[in-house]
């Protein structure tokens, strides 16, 4: 009889999940502690109810296993105590007089399940607790995350943990206070817009106006229209006299997204606008001063633009006192968990979702993506798995197919997409693709009968069919179904 494996990331070093057993029966609590050693977890079995809540206090606990019936103090009592108390820790309760109701109680009181003695199978206890184990760690992971996010509130919104990122944080709280133009440069959907809303709260203009415009989705004439502003007559449609974006940031901001898009004749007032601080409305000789910071951005490769001819060189150096990049998502996978629970709270509170977080496989595909839309896609992603999920967490079932199939791909080249992660955590993510793959694999060698391929397997039949409910090979299981009836009815 086969025993699952600890999923503890650590599990290969010295750390290992911790475990408290209680149960007044000697010879079940002496069993089940030597299942769960077995399996790879650190257990400290205990007797009664008194050394349980002492065992509890001590810090570390991820999983606690107590039987209902303890003389001095009960189980169920226990439970509430240690979930008052240490609401982190998972507790499963054991009974050998299950009802509806003991179970119902036990939930309603924080039990993550419940065991019925005598067990089916020992595989029954491990995957158990073994359940209890990773949901304690998504909620832990869920917190750590939470803790890492606070950043945001500094930087409008700009999220990232990764050096890159810490770089454009240093770069934004460094020179957000002057008035001094920014050239905020990189591929579309890395987040320019929201460096240019920080760099404006940063400043000492941050009560006065943030004025935007995407120059890229304007005509010529209507973007120095929109700029410059105009006056009556000046063009067909110009009915009246109309205040540019200039004037309208006048102590403020004015960001200038796609900058590299404009015509050269628009290049050319915006250069004179930001060399004397002056504008004059289309179709009028009136000089308007104007204090206004520029931020400007753009995907396009301004350097390479100025050398081919496209934009002008005085602009360029006159745009470019200041650069940042904003690096591209594939260039800071680290933060890849950081974003995803960002948007998952985000889009989980707006649809009325209780989601606790996102499974390994599903954190794995999104580290397995290239990205080419980056966060913007990173969010689309995540907001139809939102929508898609029907369980407590995000799973890798609930993202597109093809970023399913890729992440199958990197496992076939080596797993290369695991480099960025520590060796603990990127063997444990591995390994669970190996056991995905094999379980599809013998099933399939079976033509989906479940019996056979356990038997293959060497494992349990029940416990098969759990493996393949955990790892979400149902598509193969329903066939199973099917293929198992049709042979009774043969």
């Amino acid at each position: 009889m086969s025993v699952a494996p600890c999923p503890n990331p650590q599990a290969a070093a010295a750390v290992r999940p911790r475990v408290l057993v209680a149960d007044d029966d000697r010879v079940v609590l002496k069993a089940v502690a030597e299942i769960l050693r077995r399996a790879g977890y650190e257990v400290t079995a205990v007797e009664d109810s008194v050394e349980a809540l002492a065992a509890a206090s001590e810090p570390g606990l991820d999983v606690a296993v107590l039987d209902i019936k303890m003389p001095n103090v009960g189980g169920m009592d226990v439970l509430r105590e240690i979930k008052a108390k240490r609401p982190e820790v998972e507790v499963v309760m054991m009974t050998a007089f299950a009802t509806v109701e003991t179970a119902v109680a036990a939930v309603k009181a924080g039990a993550y399940d419940y065991l019925t003695k005598p067990f089916e199978n020992i595989d029954e206890v491990v995957l158990t607790v073994q359940k209890a184990y990773e949901r304690k760690a998504l909620l832990d992971r869920n917190r750590r995350l939470e803790g890492m996010l606070e950043v945001r509130d500094r930087f409008e919104g700009l999220i990232g943990q990764s050096p890159r990122m810490q770089a454009v944080f240093k770069m934004i709280a460094g020179v957000g206070y002057s008035s001094a133009t920014v050239l905020l440069q990189g591929e579309s959907g890395t987040g320019k817009e929201l460096a240019a809303q920080a760099l404006h709260y940063k400043s000492p203009r941050r009560d006065k106006p943030l004025v935007a415009v995407n120059c890229s989705a304007l005509s010529e004439t209507l973007l120095e229209s929109e700029l410059f502003g105009h006056v009556r007559g000046a063009f067909t449609d110009a009915h009246s006299n109309k205040r540019g974006l200039f004037e309208a940031a006048d102590g403020g901001t004015l960001f200038l997204d796609e900058i590299g898009d404009i015509s050269p004749v628009t290049q050319v007032r915006l250069l004179r606008a930001l060399q004397s601080g002056e504008i004059k409305r289309v179709g009028s000789d009136e000089v308007v001063r104007v204090d206004v910071r520029v931020i400007t951005a753009t995907n396009k490769d301004l350097a390479k633009e100025m050398i081919e001819g496209r934009f002008r060189e005085d602009l360029y150096y006159r745009l470019n006192v200041i650069s940042i990049q904003l690096p591209p998502l594939r260039d800071r996978r680290e933060d890849i968990p950081l974003l995803a629970h960002h948007f998952l709270g985000e889009y989980s509170a707006r649809m009325g979702k209780k989601l606790l977080g996102m499974e390994p496989e599903a954190l794995e595909a999104l580290g397995a993506h290239s990205w080419p839309g980056n966060v913007r896609e990173l969010q689309n992603v995540i907001e139809r798995a939102v929508v898609l999920a029907q369980g407590q967490s995000v799973t890798a079932a609930d993202l597109p197919a093809s970023m399913q199939g890729k992440r199958e791909l990197e496992h076939e080249r080596g797993a290369t997409s695991l480099a960025h992660l520590p060796y603990t955590t990127a063997k444990r993510l591995a390994v669970a693709a190996f056991e995905r793959r094999y379980l599809t694999a013998v099933l399939a060698n079976a033509n989906g009968n479940i019996s056979m391929a356990a038997k293959a397997a060497g494992v349990d039949r029940s416990n098969f069919r759990r493996l393949l409910k955990q790892y979400q090979v149902e598509r193969y299981a329903a066939s199973a179904e099917e293929t198992e009836a049709a042979g009774r009815d043969r």
